[in-house]
């Protein structure tokens, strides 16, 4: 069934509406940063540029490291961003945007978050590296999607929702577990594991108290004593529950590595975010393409 105009958007070039480009700019390797200007930061490393595109937050660039053909894309902050930048370039991948068909042949995407995040655990130290295992989702954006469940963890959400005893009023919780092959390729004694819970928000549903106080005012100390068969919550951000959802639902591999700026617990921030953030750039590269 083809997609009416209003529902698959393209801009007056036959460019995808929000990204900005066509199917041959994109390629199967696609790295995701939340900062426009860490675009720049990634494509950098690359042994040649072959497309750039920018549209609002979102900046692409594609090119080639090592042989290995990448996209670095922007998406900015949010599990909503998320869902438009994913969406999208599944349908770059998937479906012909001349006829609104999807195509025959299903082309599986492999996406890599490199992003930050504030550590939920003592012992993990700012400037570390944490690889989310799974992703748990606090912000409802699967609920918006039929057969959502499929890709969702029951068990380990009923515990967690036990846990901390989560409020009806609120999305249920969702767990769905990383890409492993891509967690093989990236993964070293330099890298630790866990679940990376994803947030609505910066301040109030992470557990920050400006002038509003959050609800409960605990979050994070609920997050951090969480323990499901060895399994804890290691991290806290606002993208990768969505990341790992939607590509999980699509067909595609995802697996989201963050550069850790703060620790929640210890009250710390990183004493140079940028160079810390600039090394796990070049660790991960390096995994990817060797």
């Amino acid at each position: 069934m083809s997609k009416a105009a209003s529902e698959l958007v393209l801009n007056p070039d036959g460019s995808i509406y929000h990204c900005n480009i066509k199917p041959e700019h994109l390629a199967d390797t696609i790295i995701t940063v939340g900062d426009p200007n860490r675009v720049e930061k990634v494509s950098r490393h690359f042994d040649s540029i072959e497309h750039k595109a920018s549209k609002r937050e979102i900046v692409t660039h594609t090119g080639t490291l090592n042989g290995k053909r990448l996209t670095v894309i922007s998406t900015g902050m949010g599990t909503d961003n998320i869902d438009i930048v994913f969406s999208e370039l599944d349908a770059l991948a998937n479906i012909d945007l001349a006829t609104g068909e999807t195509k025959k042949d299903f082309k599986k995407l492999s996406f890599i978050r490199f992003g930050t995040s504030g550590a939920l655990q003592a012992d993990i130290p700012v400037d570390s590296y944490v690889i989310g295992s799974h992703g748990l989702g606090l912000d409802g954006l699967l609920h918006y999607y039929v057969g959502s469940e499929a890709v969702m963890n029951k068990e380990i959400e009923d515990a967690f929702i036990k846990h901390v005893n989560w409020s009806d009023n609120k999305a249920r919780p969702y767990l769905v577990k990383g890409s492993e092959s891509i967690l093989n390729k990236l993964s070293s004694e330099k890298t630790i594991q866990g679940i990376t819970a994803t947030a609505c928000g910066f301040y109030g549903p992470q557990g920050r108290f400006l002038r509003l106080e959050p609800n409960p005012a605990n979050i994070n100390e609920l997050l951090t004593s969480f323990n499901y068969e060895g399994l804890r919550i290691s991290n806290f951000e606002m993208e990768t529950s969505a990341i790992y959802g939607l590509a999980a639902m699509m067909g595609h591999e995802a697996l989201s590595i963050n550069a850790i700026v703060a620790n929640r617990i210890l009250g710390e921030f990183s004493a140079d975010s940028y160079k810390t953030i600039d090394a796990m750039i070049e660790y991960s590269l390096e995994k990817l393409t060797k």
